[in-house]
This record gives structure tokens, sequence and C-alpha cells, in this order.
């Protein structure tokens, strides 16, 4: 079996969509159709069944992605390990961070990454902090960036802190929360930033806000409160001098003590001879 048919058959296992899982490949939909019907043929058995909610894979699919996945995962490493030894950076890095980190933090660090190493290939993969770390310990990926509380047994440094923010176009102190009438937006998270949120609101005012709309992204989240829809509560990550006409309100525990969120780089022992790896840790230690 060709390595291209390997591919074809762990990204339709992945998106479990034609279409899809074309647009990956760079391919039609009726091509990659009639590439999947020769493999099966070649291999003799149905490996994925079309129905109207997509493709389900087979139990014999599973078995063959599972081998095409081990397959193309050896490769890639044994050619990153041939070009560690060269005199130039090569192979890919595999980074996945959390999506507040690759939305603010991240696309200037890759800009200059990119620049200094033109010949490494970049995989990335954005999400949740937990969905950050399954990725880590299902060894899917070389570096993980993910907020808060982390528990890892394996290299971590820690990059940078940021605070919490009250934004709003009127609001200009906690005061005023009190007796709002205007709606709390807020951005979906995991449950360690949405816990923090509620325990400042708590520990600060007796009920809830009055009334919340909640969005699926942070930038979302952000336009609403800049635009005088209602009020969030943001780290600074996502705030900028560019920013006018906006009150942006520290919040701060019952001691008086800023609350912050931390951002951690986690990886494994066994990447980290990896050049391209070590050149990418490298760079976001001397540049927080």
């Amino acid at each position: 079996m060709q390595r291209t048919d390997l591919q074809i058959i762990v990204v339709l296992a992945e998106e479990r969509n034609m279409r899809k899982a074309a647009e990956r490949l760079f391919v039609s939909q009726p091509a990659l159709s009639q590439r999947l019907q020769t493999i099966e043929d070649s291999w003799g058995t149905t490996l994925f069944i079309r129905s109207k909610r997509g493709l389900e894979i087979t139990p014999e699919g599973e078995k063959i992605a599972a081998f095409a996945k081990r397959f193309l995962d050896e490769e890639n490493r044994l050619k990153e390990e041939i070009y560690s030894n060269e005199g130039e950076i090569f192979g890919t890095l595999k980074l996945a961070v959390t999506s507040i980190v690759g939305q603010y933090w991240l696309p200037n660090m890759l800009k200059i990454f990119v620049s200094r190493y033109p010949q490494v290939k970049i995989s990335l993969t954005t999400g949740w902090s937990s969905e950050i770390l399954h990725h880590m310990y299902d060894h899917d990926t070389h570096v993980g960036i993910l907020r808060g509380e982390i528990k890892w047994k394996g290299p971590k440094i820690h990059l940078f802190e940021d605070v919490l923010h009250l934004v709003d176009t009127e609001i200009s102190s906690f005061s005023e929360l009190e007796h709002c009438q205007r709606p709390f937006i807020q951005f979906k998270s995991d449950s360690s930033y949405y816990q923090e949120i509620q325990d400042w609101w708590y520990n600060h005012f007796k009920k809830p806000p009055e009334r919340t709309i909640v969005v699926d992204q942070i930038d979302t989240c952000k336009q609403m409160a800049m635009n005088g829809i209602g009020y969030a509560i943001l780290p600074s990550i996502s705030l900028t001098e560019k920013d006018k006409g906006i009150y942006k309100i520290p919040l701060s525990d019952k001691t008086g003590k800023a609350i912050k969120r931390d951002t951690w780089l986690i990886t494994h022992e066994d990447v980290l001879n990896l050049r391209q790896v070590k050149a990418f840790i490298d760079l976001v230690k001397h540049n927080p």
C-alpha cells in the first residue's frame, strides 16, 4: 500500500466526513471516493460505511486505521531523528495550544520561528486546556501550551501570567455591578477558568448576574463588550493598548491579591533531543 493510501485512511478515520477529508487532502470528493474504493478492494473489506451522518468506520477499518497511524507516526519519528543529526533544522513541530494562546500569543512566536527555521513544518491543534492535556497524554504532539493549574510529570516551563479584568464601556467600578441590569457576557471555557470567575463573583456579591449571554469564542465576547452590549471578564492576554473606550478593572481576591492565570509549556522528555522542538522551546523561553 502506498503512503498516500495510509494518509487517506487516517484522515477519513479522523474526520468521518468525505468533504472535510477531501479538503484536508487537497483532492476532490469524487477522486477521494474512487481512491477509497480502490483501497478497500486491495484490503478485500469495507473500511467505511456511508450514511446520512457521514462515514461510519467498521471494526476492520479501525484496525487498519490504527496500523496506518502507527506507520506514519513511526516514519515521521525516524525522519525527525535523521534530520536532527543534520546541521540545518528540519522536521515537523507538533504544537497543541489553548485557543486563547493560539489567538493572542502564539502568532508572534510562530512568525519569529518560521522566519528562523523555514524548513520546519508546523502542525497546530487548538482547544481547551483539558483537550490539550489529552493530546499530550496520547503523545499526539511534541509541545503543549495550556493555562491554569497543570499536573504534569514531564518537563514543564512557566511562560507567563496574566491578570483577569472586568471589561466594559460603562462600568468603572465593581460597586456598580450590584444593581447592574446589563448582561454579563461569558465565553465558553475550561471548568477551571469558569470556576475562578464563579468564586470571585460569589466572594463579592450575594446573587448571580441578572442576565447572562454565553458565546463560543473569547474574541466574540470581547467584541460584544467593546461595542457596549454588556460587560465581560477577560484575561489581559486578550487586551491591548489599541482597545480604546473601555474600562479595564483588574480582579482581586478577598486579600486584595490580583487574580491571575498562569500559562505553561509542557513536553515529553524523549522529544527534547529533536532539534525543532529544542529550537521552539529556546525561542519561547527567551521571548516570554
